[in-house]
């Protein structure tokens, strides 16, 4: 507001002044074509001046004044704009997230509305939501349209850092709806574009518990206790049925196969989105047998992850680009991490499950 309001009187100061010079222009544009042999009488350093009394009296006197007032002026503007200088710049940097976001939000926007349509498959408000897509039958080549589940992406910096999220908009995910869209991967925007929709992403999340009231979206935090309960719910619920159909005694043995294929806000947290085939799209093969993400059946996961505390900890920070993890791994930062999203017990209840595949 501050940074605006300084910006609109420098407006009119410059106004005034280019107003100030075309009067002066104008009054004086006749006293500068004389007649022709009047040069002696009207040149200034022939005009008597003012006389040693006028000099240094009132004249001298009124500029005394002026030069009082002029250091006045700066005494009191010089102190002022140290201070109101740090929140100009704060606002100045609120100014332009803020024009980010508005950006973005229009690159987000469904195609009818002149967008990407990114609202048109992860929804509004980035709850999730769902998008056509075309499948073909590696055996048979059959081809049939489908409807994959398109996940939330209102907690997706609870599960990857903006770098990652970065890569995913620039690259996409092969062999899914999510194309590539920055000119890196062969989409149509630049890198400004991707800044502004990261900056609109921001803007959706769900604010965190334990984060400045200034910041509520910081990297520290997790779920508000609200969301947290609606998993527990949702996944208490997956788990009785489970009971019901015979597959386990009680409900907290359940709980790692229910939490792994939880279809919660479009897959927000589900494993089986990446881990199980067909499983976007309403047909799920075999339970963690790999899609986007690896195979865990056969053992896998516990010759990947001899000591389980590992595992649990490398499901709950994800998969750091680069870094080294289980036997022989290195990160690729396709993992997303579930540590602010989900206890440290629904973490274990899930290793135990895929371990046990």
């Amino acid at each position: 507001m501050l940074a605006a309001s300084t910006t609109a009187i420098g407006w009119v100061i410059f106004s005034i002044t280019v107003v100030g010079w075309i009067v002066y222009y104008l009054a004086n544009r006749r006293s500068a074509q004389p007649e022709l042999g009047s040069e002696i009488e009207l040149a200034p350093n022939r005009k008597p001046y003012y006389d040693d009394e006028t000099l240094e009296g009132p004249r001298l006197e009124r500029v005394q004044l002026f030069g009082v007032l002029l250091l006045a002026l700066i005494v009191i503007a010089l102190p002022l704009y140290w201070v109101f200088e740090p929140q100009r710049q704060a606002e100045a940097t609120s100014g332009k997230e803020g024009r980010f976001v508005t950006w973005g939000g229009r690159l987000y926007a469904t195609t009818a509305e002149g967008g990407f349509n990114c609202a048109g498959c992860h929804g509004a408000n980035g709850g999730g939501g769902s998008a056509p897509y075309s499948i073909a039958d590696p055996n048979t080549g059959e081809v049939k349209a489908v409807n994959w589940l398109a996940p939330a992406v209102n907690t997706i910096f609870y599960k990857y850092s903006e770098s990652e999220v970065e890569f995913i908009l620039v690259y996409g995910r092969p062999f899914s709806p999510m194309s590539p869209w920055g000119l890196a991967g062969g989409g149509p925007l630049n890198d400004q574009q991707i800044d502004t929709l990261i900056a609109k992403l921001w803007s959706l999340q769900i604010p965190r518990e334990g984060c400045p009231a200034d910041d509520p979206n910081c990297d520290i935090g997790t779920l508000p206790q609200e969301e947290k309960d609606r998993i527990d719910e949702a996944a208490t619920t997956a788990a009785q049925r489970l009971v019901d159909q015979g597959k386990y005694a009680t409900v907290d043995e359940a709980m790692g196969e229910a939490l792994f294929n939880l279809d919660l806000a479009a897959g927000a947290y589900s494993c089986a989105r990446c881990h199980t085939q067909g499983w976007s799209w309403g047909d799920p093969g075999v339970a963690g047998q790999g899609a986007f993400g690896w195979n865990l059946t056969g053992g896998a996961t516990v010759r990947h992850f001899p000591d389980q505390a590992d595992m649990e900890a490398f499901i709950s920070a994800g998969s750091e680009y680069g870094k080294r993890y289980g036997v022989q791994g290195q990160g690729s930062g396709r993992m997303p991490g579930y540590g602010r999203m989900l206890t440290e017990e629904q973490i274990e209840s899930v290793v135990e499950y895929v371990r046990s595949l």
